[in-house]
């Protein structure tokens, strides 16, 4: 037993004071005359031994009632079992990412978890309370009321590492109690294992009951024919027996098509034909699942022809006509010695192919056109010198060409994660026509293979600059030296290579992904462009080029929908943001993760746990109410007792 003044336990030695009055009373007796006292001989002996009785009963009532009142004072108290981590801070860490919109036994997951924080939480514990994208510190649940009230699912992916490390630099003197609330999804071992805390967390595990979920992970144009669109949406379906799902689709919240699908397998495409011009909306669906990822904004642009030219000899570049048609391409073709060097500026792209030598202002000027957002396209000749082909693409990163090999060699691999090939195949090409080369470059670069050979060896790469790109081939693709313009590859090769930053397709970028987009406007050098939405505006990162302004939107915009970018109050184009589509798959939840962590049921079994292991057992009540005990004990003797 502790006490919590134990000084005043000296005082214990008053009770000396009511021995020595109950032993030695001072009182004097006075002499009384009396005729004849042998009749009252039996009730003198009688009274006197009562009378030491009642003495005896009220000395031990009184020094009981003293010692009781005396450690009342002193607040005597059994220390808790955990009472050295009684002045630890509190962190609760919060999972608000798009997979706590699942239905639990109590309701939607996060709102439950939201209330019981509400509901349980003491008003006299100071906490802090880190979600996936805000912090609060030191706060109680009376200042965050508010707050947890209107607290929204976020764009972030719930990064548990991250905001450790977030925790970790909040400086702190004291130890830290932990509480993590998430479902799970997107957490894996080697995340947890990142997790390295002196004090270990607890977690709380809310469970979906419902799991399956349907989602719509994109849209894109499948088809362009004269007057129309043909375009695909995809849909995913995790979990199994879907009811048919309602597919809608609105342009500026006009509803212009709809129909219900049958969801037969865990991938779906739903086609929909839409005229030929620009197009902002979205396209919706209704399950029984999560909701963020029913609704997916795009918008197509006015379709601008793309400049293209192509440096070479004109019997060369014929194939060249035959993919840049005049319906979507100013296309151009020149020799080196007929080129105007200030039509450079003006192209989106540019294909030099197979100059025998690439000349120094040449060369400079192509720089500042890839610098300023150009796309390159560098067909090497087989009579170029390795020298001259080296310092042109030394400029553009760390390519290298190497020996030549007058060997045939087939190009029997695709890269079909790379950005040229993107949605261009429904399915990976195993077995199709390989075409070949009788002679090549040996090329190494730091960038990844577009096309390689069947050794391994590079055919087609390209370059991951931040602005303009530039692809570069191993070989000449001349007739002469190559099948690949008779191969299927040689349209979607050159079509995507020459599209890169162009914004004739479809615009719908993901929250968070820092994909640059591309706007093709002037801008002054103090100008900026903005962008709107129906509930939010913000200004992005931006970079102003000759006739473009590549911007880059970090975690902005905060809310996915349709948006407008604007020059002042003017105007340019429409853009579309969407959340990405990771934690649509509720399966993914895996509960073996948490088997070396603690785990508890809810929010008030943790406080319950923590009170009763860190609160002291005070006694010093008790103490108060023997005192109220001996005083009345003590009152009853002096009234009854005789």
């Amino acid at each position: 037993m502790h006490f919590k003044h134990p000084e005043i336990l000296y005082f214990l030695f008053a009770l000396i004071v009511p021995i020595v009055v109950h032993l030695f009373q001072l009182r004097r007796f006075k002499k009384e005359n009396f005729t004849n006292v042998r009749f009252l001989k039996a009730l003198s002996i009688q009274t006197r031994k009562s009378s030491k009785i009642k003495k005896w009963l009220l000395l031990t009532c009184r020094l009981l009632l003293l010692f009781c009142i005396i450690n009342a004072f002193a607040q005597p108290f059994f220390p808790s079992k955990d009472n050295k981590n009684a002045n630890n801070e509190l962190y609760i860490i919060l999972d608000n990412s798009f997979s706590m919109q699942a239905k639990g036994k109590k309701g939607e997951l996060l709102k439950r978890a939201v209330q019981e924080l509400l509901e349980e939480t003491p008003e006299n514990i100071n906490f802090s309370l880190l979600t996936n994208s805000e912090n609060y510190w030191n706060t109680d649940i009376k200042s965050i009321r508010a707050t947890l009230q209107n607290l929204k699912h976020s764009a972030s992916t719930f990064q548990l590492d991250n905001i450790i490390a977030k925790l970790k630099a909040h400086k702190s003197p004291y130890k830290k109690d932990i509480i993590i609330i998430t479902d799970g999804i997107g957490l894996d071992q080697e995340q947890l294992k990142n997790v390295a805390l002196k004090e270990v967390p607890i977690f709380i595990i809310p469970k979906a009951e419902q799991k399956n979920n349907v989602s719509i992970d994109s849209v894109f144009i499948a088809k362009t024919l004269d007057d129309f669109y043909e375009i695909s949406i995809q849909l995913s379906g995790y979990g199994a027996d879907f009811d048919p799902i309602p597919v809608s689709l609105y342009n500026n919240n006009t509803l212009v098509a709809k129909t219900t699908v049958p969801l037969d397998t865990s991938k779906k495409h739903i086609n929909f034909t839409i005229p030929k011009q620009a197009f902002h909306g979205y396209v919706s669906i209704i399950d029984n699942g999560l909701t963020y990822d029913n609704t997916y904004y795009f918008s197509i642009s006015k379709i601008k022809k793309t400049n293209v030219i192509s440096i070479g000899e004109p019997a060369k570049n014929n194939f060249l006509s035959r993919i840049y048609t005049a319906e979507e391409f100013n296309f151009n073709t020149y020799t080196l010695s007929a080129l105007d060097y200030n039509k450079i500026e003006d192209q989106d792209a540019i294909v030099l192919n197979e100059l025998d030598e690439i000349p120094q202002a040449l060369t400079t000027t192509l720089k500042s056109f890839v610098e300023k957002g150009g796309n390159l396209i560098l067909i090497p000749s087989a009579l170029g010198s390795l020298s001259n082909l080296n310092t042109f693409v030394s400029n553009f990163g760390n390519l290298k060409f190497n020996s030549v090999e007058n060997t045939e060699k087939q190009i029997t691999k695709i890269n079909f994660n790379h950005p040229i090939y993107n949605s261009v195949f429904e399915k990976k090409v195993v077995n199709f026509q390989y075409p070949k080369t009788k002679k090549s470059f040996s090329l190494t670069s730091s960038n990844p293979a577009v096309l390689s050979y069947e050794d391994q060896s590079i055919f087609l790469t390209s370059t991951n600059n931040p602005i303009g790109k530039v692809a570069v081939f191993a070989a000449p693709i001349s007739l002469e030296n190559s099948n690949f313009q008779q191969s299927p590859l040689i349209v979607p090769t050159f079509y995507k290579m020459a599209m890169y930053n162009q914004n004739n397709g479809i615009d719908a970028l993901n929250i968070g992904n820092n994909t640059p987009h591309w706007t093709e406007v002037s801008l002054d050098k103090d100008a900026i462009l903005t962008v709107q939405g129906s509930d939010e505006e913000f200004i992005p990162l931006q970079q102003i080029l000759t006739n473009k302004v590549k911007m880059t939107f970090n975690d902005f915009p905060e809310q996915a929908g349709n948006f407008k970018i604007l020059r002042k109050k003017e105007w340019i184009e429409n853009i579309s943001f969407n959340y990405g589509r990771t934690e649509s798959d509720l399966a993914t939840a895996n509960q073996s993760i948490f088997s070396d962590f603690k785990t508890t049921e809810s929010i008030q079994s943790f406080f319950d746990t923590l009170q009763s292991d860190r609160t002291d057992n005070q006694i010093w009540k008790w103490f108060v109410i023997f005192a109220l005990l001996f005083l009345i004990t003590e009152m009853a003797i002096i009234r009854f007792v005789k």
